[in-house]
């Protein structure tokens, strides 16, 4: 099975060849992975991946209620089918930019897109956490997907002065997997104009153990265009380490639920020393997420972490500073 892609003419599409470029992407048979506990500890409780970078925090730790961000309060209440169509039919959508700091010198790499839904009563904000999993249940995630992008590409597309800044955005398995993704993306960078190498995809670990051929041949697909490949939440699943050697990617992004207490806890240290590690030796970068502290920040600087993300380092804001 194989997933072509149309020829484009954007002259920033792989830099060094010929400028119309066709990429194919060709599924191999799928890869059986064999689960390996990476310690020999009891999984964690699961936690909600879209939580916690987008969702301000009380004084205790825990997610609250203020900021912006609706309360979780009636919102069951209400039809999601309905209310994700009408947001995507009156573009109801819209995105708020992270940094991604690094810890050598703490310039910014790049902004994480992170969206958010645009209807409460007041102009309040719905976060993520609250209709992304009805999204998915729904099949409407992948619409969701393309709306980000076409916003990124085309905001990366009104800054042709500002070169350094990239963007990351996230892709859900469901548009990992449908075998149009790829096409979406070459399109709208050809369309846009815009330099495949500003943009960087995000690929959550789940997504790409649930379909590892897909996976493997969405990501190659993504390289090949001239982006990067991100793996989002690594580790979340105490799954097997296997497929790191077949995915392509160039930075892992270490699971929050492993830096929230790194402090206060020796075993998140050692997973995150060998996380870092294990990339180190792969030749990738590392990435930490939610970075709520200063004390983490020099802890993650000690054991050799690449970037880092989270209140710490910036919070979500509307719009990519002018100074990047």
């Amino acid at each position: 099975m194989t997933f072509p892609l149309r020829t484009s003419t954007n002259p920033f599409l792989r830099r060094g060849a010929p400028r119309a470029v066709e990429t194919q992407a060709v599924l191999t048979s799928t890869i059986a992975a064999t689960p390996r506990l990476f310690l020999r500890t009891p999984p964690r409780p699961a936690h909600n991946r879209y939580a916690g970078l987008t969702e301000p925090r009380s004084h205790t730790g825990g997610p609250s209620s203020t900021g912006g961000l609706s309360s979780p309060a009636g919102l069951h209440r209400r039809p999601w089918l309905a209310r994700l169509r009408r947001a995507l039919e009156e573009d109801l959508f819209v995105l708020h930019y992270q940094p991604i700091m690094s810890l050598k010198d703490g310039s910014v790499s790049h902004y994480e897109a992170l969206v958010r839904l645009a209807d409460e009563p007041g102009g309040g904000l719905v976060a993520p956490g609250r209709f992304l999993p009805a999204a998915e249940r729904y099949g409407l995630i992948r619409e969701i997907d393309r709306m980000v992008l076409a916003q990124v590409c085309t905001l990366l597309a009104g800054e042709p002065d500002r070169r350094g800044m990239r963007i990351a955005i996230n892709c859900s398995s469901l548009s990992i997997t449908d075998g149009e993704m790829l096409t979406q993306i070459e399109g709208r960078l050809a369309r846009a104009g815009v330099d495949p190498a500003r943009l960087v995809i995000e690929v959550t670990e789940t997504a790409a153990i649930s379909d590892m051929a897909r996976a493997q041949a969405f990501c190659a697909g993504v390289q090949a265009l001239g982006c990067a490949v991100a793996l989002d939440d690594f580790g979340a699943g105490f799954g097997s380490f296997q497929y790191l050697k077949h995915l392509p990617f160039e930075y892992l992004k270490i699971d929050g639920d492993f830096i929230r207490g790194l402090p206060d806890s020796p075993k998140d240290q050692l997973v995150v020393k060998a996380l870092v590690e294990l990339a180190r030796g792969m030749g990738k970068q590392t990435i930490a997420e939610y970075v709520g502290d200063a004390a983490t920040v020099e802890l993650l600087r000690d054991f050799g972490v690449d970037y880092a993300q989270g209140f710490q380092v910036g919070r979500p804001q509307p719009a990519v500073p002018l100074a990047v």
